[in-house]
């Protein structure tokens, strides 16, 4: 993974535009423009409510799913809450406060995911990038589905940040086998790539024991052609949603239980043997 570079803080700040009547006089954060820096015209808008850490209610009634992060979830309906849940939603509550309920919105080229929220990252109004504020932290995983992959690089680089402390969900490693696997939902996953096979469905990385990382065809565009060069027998982490086909009968014979689709390469990542 990168690191942010602290020898361009400098150029970063000389850089940095003030956009909009919204943003005009701001003082900028030296840790956001070390991640995200703030994009140019960022829309305007009034925060509600904050659902967890990762959602957010608008007041013209729309509900905001940040890009790039995906925060533990909080219990519902009697369940518990996954670790740091109540933290993320605290702090992007806190976040909200100190931008006193206005924050700047950047829709993602993928404007809407499959629930019919708002795809978007958001900004406070000193140039603070939530998502970033929030990975640097720990207080939630960095994800990358295309097309919505713009700021992969800068919020990957602010997870770094967190794992290189130990801050909030790195202070345990996250990272397990597959062999420890017990149910669909996201993941961080660590193992030897055993096998590669291609289909038309993709691009298949079979992962120790039960696992299989899956590139969907659709998204086989978006790797390099160098991208599974000698991946073969290595060492890698990869993260995403891990699906079960047991579940209504569609595990066929000869298949692992578990797959990973990876909607982005930076969701797979080389370490060392």
């Amino acid at each position: 993974m990168r690191m942010a570079n602290p020898s361009g803080f400098a150029l970063l700040l000389k850089k940095a535009p003030l956009v909009g009547a919204f943003f005009v006089g701001a003082i900028w954060q030296l840790p956001a423009l070390a991640f995200c820096p703030l994009p140019e015209q960022p829309q305007r808008v009034a925060v509600r409510q904050v659902v967890d850490g990762d959602t957010l209610r608008l007041n013209d009634g729309r509900s905001v799913r940040l890009i790039g992060i995906n925060a533990p979830e909080i219990g519902r309906k009697g369940r518990t809450s996954e670790p740091y849940a109540e933290a993320a939603k605290r702090r992007l509550q806190a976040l909200v406060k100190a931008s006193d309920g206005q924050v700047g919105l950047v829709p993602g080229v993928e404007a809407k995911d499959k629930y019919g929220r708002t795809l978007a990252h958001i900004y406070g109004k000193r140039g603070d990038n939530f998502e970033a504020v929030l990975l640097s932290e720990g207080l939630g995983y960095r994800v990358a589905v295309a097309p919505n992959v713009s700021l992969a690089g800068c919020q990957q680089d602010a997870e770094q940040a967190a794992r290189a402390v130990r801050a909030g969900l790195w202070r345990q490693s996250p990272v397990q086998r597959d062999r420890y696997i017990q149910q669909s939902g996201f993941a961080v996953i660590g193992g030897k790539i055993q096998g590669i096979q291609r289909n038309r469905g993709g691009v298949w990385l079979e992962l120790d024991d039960a696992l299989v990382l899956q590139v969907p065809a659709r998204l086989q565009r978006n790797f390099p052609a160098s991208f599974f060069d000698n991946l073969k027998g290595r060492q890698v982490e990869a993260r995403g949603w891990v699906l079960d086909r047991s579940r209504k009968g569609g595990l066929q014979p000869g298949q692992r239980r578990w797959v990973l689709p990876l909607t982005d390469p930076s969701m797979l990542e080389r370490t060392s043997d």
